[in-house]
């Protein structure tokens, strides 16, 4: 008899707590994990978007820097700490690439995360040296389909998303070439530019002093659309290979089991920080192109890059980790 009022009790207490916890978020200072080093993009992204937070959540917003194996280091401390919506993850395509690369992970990226919103997206392309004899990428993959296993193509290591954007562009043309792997994007451009490759697949942000110089060229951008800062670059979809659409993103993502409330928070001052003139211009700067999401629309991207990029993984044949 007793059981119903007891129960009763507990509910009311609980969605108590949780309408409190609410309320009183945020109660200590935001910690964003970023599982890259400082000064990259991701980092100044994080730093551009936390500073604006910072202002409208009445709290500081710390960057935590944890570089390192595929950024699981980074995935795992967020995935265990305390799902109340101070500690937050700068979550990419390299979280949901990792799930198709390692054999096992402490943690399941789609399961253990809620996510808050996108951040922005970058820019990928595949660049050629200036006196290349490719003028276009219609030249360029005739040339691939012409001369079996002769074409070079150049990116950063393997598992990468650029990496993996060069397999993805091997099957989607359906071409036997040879994709080379360096151990960054200077030893990638040293490449080019001594003819080592014949081109390589890179996110444009870093490439842009070199093409702004004339030392290297674009032959097409990976995106949905143009770049912003590169009108008059073609899509490959444009340039015939409408399978070969890759691009580099960034989200904020809370552990699972955040209250809904502090989500929904969260997610409006990112909205309110992504729109604010100041951040827009400061992140196109960085060629990061500014986009809102709603959590939900955060959740599908991670799941269908998730599957995506695991299905390129296992044509390419990478070996897992």
């Amino acid at each position: 008899m007793m059981l119903k009022p007891l129960l009763s009790t507990l509910l009311t207490a609980l969605v108590m707590l949780h309408a409190a916890s609410a309320q009183t978020f945020p109660s200590k200072p935001i910690k964003i994990v970023v599982p890259f080093g400082a000064g990259g993009v991701a980092d100044l992204t994080a730093r551009i978007v936390g500073a604006r937070l910072t202002e409208s959540l009445g709290q500081s917003v710390i960057i935590d820097n944890k570089p390192g194996a595929g950024g699981v280091i980074a995935s795992d401390t967020v995935a265990k700490s305390v799902p109340d919506g101070h500690t937050l993850l700068l979550m990419s395509n390299a979280t949901a690439v990792s799930a198709g690369l390692f054999k096992s992970l402490p943690y399941d990226a789609v399961r253990d995360f809620t996510p808050i919103s996108t951040l922005g997206y970058f820019d990928i392309a595949v660049v050629v040296p200036a006196d290349s004899k490719f003028k276009t990428f219609g030249e360029l993959l005739s040339y691939a389909r012409a001369n079996p296993g002769k074409l070079n193509i150049g990116s950063i290591n393997i598992g990468s998303t650029q990496n993996l954007a060069a397999e993805l562009f091997k099957t989607s043309a359906n071409v036997d070439l040879q994709i080379v792997p360096f151990n960054g994007t200077p030893a990638v451009i040293t490449a080019l530019r001594g003819a080592q490759i014949d081109a390589a697949v890179e996110i444009l942000g870093p490439v842009m002093p070199q093409i702004n110089d004339k030392a290297l060229r674009a032959l097409v951008v990976t995106g949905e659309n143009r770049a912003a800062i590169l009108p008059d670059v073609p899509t490959a979809k444009e340039s015939g290979l409408p399978s070969f659409i890759a691009s580099s993103w960034n989200a904020l993502a809370a552990p699972a089991k955040t209250p809904k409330d502090v989500i929904a928070r969260l997610n409006k001052d990112i909205a309110a920080a992504l729109n604010a003139p100041d951040v827009k211009k400061k992140l196109h700067d960085l060629n990061v192109q500014a986009r809102l999401s709603t959590p939900e629309q955060a959740s599908e991207l991670l799941v269908s890059e998730t599957k995506r990029w695991g299905e390129v993984i296992q044509r390419a044949k990478i070996p897992q980790q």
